[in-house]
């Protein structure tokens, strides 16, 4: 679980792991149970770019203290493009993850999610 105290730093060392895959982060945010992450990537491979925040984050939030020694990201992810014009609307969304959170989980956000952008899911493969 990620916690308050956790997030600042996490989400500077996303940044950075961003920034050397050739990418902006634009803003990240989320609650103790998942992550957004609204990242300008240009022609970037986003498999990669995730794997690489996956796996680089995941060693170095276990070596900030023991109690995150059994930290991991779920195996999937949801990717989705949004225009220029949309960037204000997406961080603010962003910003506000822990108030939306308190009336939406965060499996019942992602179906929605994948409903407007017309995505099938078969849940028997998105949560771990």
């Amino acid at each position: 679980m990620i916690t308050p105290e956790i997030e600042p730093p996490l989400f500077g060392y996303i940044s950075g792991i961003v920034k050397n895959n050739g990418a902006r982060l634009i803003i990240g945010g989320g609650t103790s149970d998942h992550v957004h992450l609204l990242v300008s990537i240009g022609r970037l491979d986003v498999g990669k770019l995730i794997g690489d925040i996956k796996r680089d984050s995941s060693l170095w939030i276990k070596k900030q203290d023991k109690s995150f020694a059994k930290f991991y990201w779920q195996r999937g992810y949801g990717a989705f493009s949004i225009g220029q014009s949309q960037i204000p609307a997406v961080s603010r969304y962003i910003q506000n993850q822990k108030e939306h959170h308190n009336n939406q989980t965060f499996q019942d956000e992602f179906r929605a999610l994948c409903r407007k952008y017309q995505i099938e899911i078969d849940e028997r493969y998105c949560w771990d």
